[in-house]
């Protein structure tokens, strides 16, 4: 029996024998209620809507080495696939501290994570940008182990309202933190074509950068907005109307990424916010402490590369990862969205003068 005042909320019906649009998909964007659908989403090789499948977890924790009693932080909570494995192996003891700047998928997750039986007890989350590691070791000592995965989560790519995807339609946002800053169609109207051309290149290593921000900004310059994720996704194309038509389909399509990658570094200023990430970390961790990055493009991959190497010249780190790791043959056959990922690792020295001989 319904509560007095209470009204029941019908699921949204939709055309068809299958949901089509984000917001019918009731089956995926509830998993927890509809496993035996997720499963076979899975089973194909894609990612359900409204879920993230974490990456690397194995390889995760066989690096971290996670013993009950220990103290660690994730700072990209996200789905929270990742936090859930590592406090299983916690066992109870210990805790977990977890940040995020996405107020809309945080709660999410922390109500996702208390119904899994992992409250306040062991674990707390944040709402709090990565970038400011060192206020949670000042407040809560220093920690055993911390793991950043820089990817954007599936649950805001596939969110057409997110805008972080050309391939629905939808307002072209792209902020990790809906409610600051300012959407990626007000940041074009404020650069100039050398400006966007420079972003595309330093960002993404657009090859047809030129050719991309001549055409976008010649249509903002003519009093059209870029406003939709549709709209930028129609001017990659016209930019690269050059290219012979066999070979059109797929340069767009590549293009398209790399353009909604280097807008959305530039929009949440990432690539500032994982440079003084980096530079906290050994700062933050107990000596022997142990920190994993996961990568998703060669701009962040190279940042971390050269941090880790500067900082274990340095005497800072005893020991750092000669060579990426890379997801298995079948979990990037399992998960699409794995197959660009790259993991380095680093281990804190037990004292400042600590060097590797």
């Amino acid at each position: 029996m319904e509560q007095e005042g209470q009204k029941h909320q019908r699921r949204v019906r939709y055309k068809g024998t299958h949901p089509k649009r984000y917001e019918e998909k009731y089956k995926e964007l509830q998993p927890e209620k509809y496993p035996e659908t997720v499963a076979k989403v899975i089973q194909k090789g894609s990612t359900p809507v409204g879920m993230h499948i974490p990456i690397m977890v194995n390889e995760i924790l066989e690096f971290l080495q996670i013993q009950p009693g220990q103290t660690g932080l994730d700072a990209t909570l996200g789905y929270g696939g990742h936090t859930s494995r590592m406090l299983e192996r916690l066992e109870s003891k210990g805790h977990i501290y977890a940040l995020d700047v996405d107020s809309i998928e945080m709660e999410k997750t922390r109500q996702r994570l208390e119904h899994m039986g992992y409250g306040p007890e062991i674990l707390t989350i944040r709402k709090l940008n990565f970038a400011n590691i060192d206020q949670i070791a000042g407040e809560f000592g220093p920690l055993d182990f911390v793991l950043a995965d820089l990817g954007v989560s599936s649950m805001q790519i596939d969110n057409p309202s997110r805008g972080f995807s050309f391939k629905k339609e939808g307002p072209l946002d792209l902020r990790l933190d809906p409610l600051k800053g300012e959407p990626a169609s007000e940041r074009l109207k404020g650069l100039t074509q050398e400006e966007l051309t420079g972003m595309l290149m330093e960002n993404s290593d657009e090859p047809y950068a030129e050719e991309i921000a001549r055409t976008v900004m010649g249509e903002i310059k003519r009093g059209r907005e870029v406003a939709t994720t549709t709209r930028l996704y129609e001017m990659v194309d016209r930019a690269l109307a050059f290219i012979p038509e066999e070979e059109r389909k797929e340069a767009v399509k590549k293009s398209c990424q790399r353009t909604f990658q280097a807008l959305r570094i530039d929009v949440n200023s990432e690539f500032e916010v994982l440079y003084e990430f980096l530079d906290k970390l050994p700062g933050v961790l107990k000596p022997g402490g142990r920190a994993a990055i996961l990568t998703f493009h060669s701009g962040e991959d190279r940042i971390v590369k050269k941090s880790f190497k500067e900082m274990y010249r340095a005497g800072l780190y005893s020991q750092i990862a000669g060579d990426v790791i890379r997801p298995s043959a079948e979990e990037c056959r399992m998960n699409s969205r794995a197959h660009s990922t790259k993991m380095r690792w680093a281990i804190k020295a037990e004292d400042s003068n600590s060097r590797r001989q």
